[in-house]
């Protein structure tokens, strides 16, 4: 009987000693997975969500420059591409722009979501030094964290919130913000979740719409409503907050609860 048990023990120890072996494995698979680098000079680097990358192009070249109708011509190119998002890398971008000497000399939003509502996006900062450029393009992946802490996602769609005591360069060539005054953002997909949260947000505090986009206008025909407001920090910052309570309650009816990868920041 004795020795049984024994023999029962030494299979045990085997099979948590395979385990654990076989899990460190796995966590080592998975961190190669997650510092996966290039050895390109032009990459910067990855954000964590929204198949987000960040490029740079030293001296670009000036037949290139000039087909890609950029606003200015710059020597540098600081390059941010991604899958999903836009509104979450165009933030991150505005507080690049305040922090670097760079400017944002084209910023476009394709119709993407890898199928789902609500677009990709591809933003290129200009500088005249490689280096004022790559930082620009680090610090917005470093910020792209924070920004998508209010996108909530379920089964059926999205709802993200945006928000900005001091709108800068990059919020105003991609969405009409004013330099220098407070800015908010509101979408959802499916699209009437959104016109609810817009209408919401509105009445919510003394706010101006600076613009509205539906599917047919400005959407790409991507099912998402988004509005974008301005007004005093503390009445947008009111209106975003009462219009994401309203999203989340009505998309949840839609699904299992919304939930946000990251901390909320607004």
């Amino acid at each position: 009987m004795i020795a049984e048990e024994e023999l029962v023990n030494k299979i045990m120890e085997r099979l948590i000693v395979s385990t654990n072996s076989s899990n460190l494995i796995n966590k080592k698979e998975e961190t190669s997975v997650d510092k996966k680098i290039s050895s390109l000079t032009e990459f910067v680097g990855t954000a964590p969500i929204g198949d987000t990358i960040g490029l740079v192009i030293a001296n670009v070249d000036s037949h290139l420059a000039e087909a890609m109708n950029l606003k200015k011509n710059y020597c540098s190119l600081g390059i941010v591409g991604a899958r999903s998002g836009a509104g979450p890398q165009i933030t991150a971008a505005d507080e690049a722009v305040k922090a670097t000497n760079t400017e944002i000399v084209s910023v476009e939003l394709p119709r993407d979501t890898k199928g789902g509502g609500g677009h990709g996006v591809l933003i290129i900062f200009g500088g005249e030094d490689v280096s004022d450029v790559r930082r620009a393009v680090e610090v917005t992946l470093k910020e792209t964290e924070r920004t998508f802490g209010d996108v909530y996602n379920n089964e059926a769609g999205h709802i993200e919130l945006q928000y900005s005591a001091r709108a800068s360069y990059a919020l105003s060539e991609a969405f009409g913000a004013e330099v220098g005054k407070s800015y908010g953002l509101i979408a959802a997909a499916p699209a009437a979740i959104g016109v609810v949260m817009a209408d919401t947000a509105v009445k919510a505090a003394n706010v101006e719409v600076i613009s509205y986009a539906s599917p047919n206008h400005r959407q790409k025909y991507s099912n998402e409503v988004t509005i974008h407001i301005k007004g005093d920090s503390g009445a947008v910052r009111q209106a975003v907050i009462a219009a994401r309570e309203v999203g989340k309650d009505l998309l949840n009816t839609l699904g299992s609860e919304p939930v946000n990868d990251y901390p909320s920041y607004i």
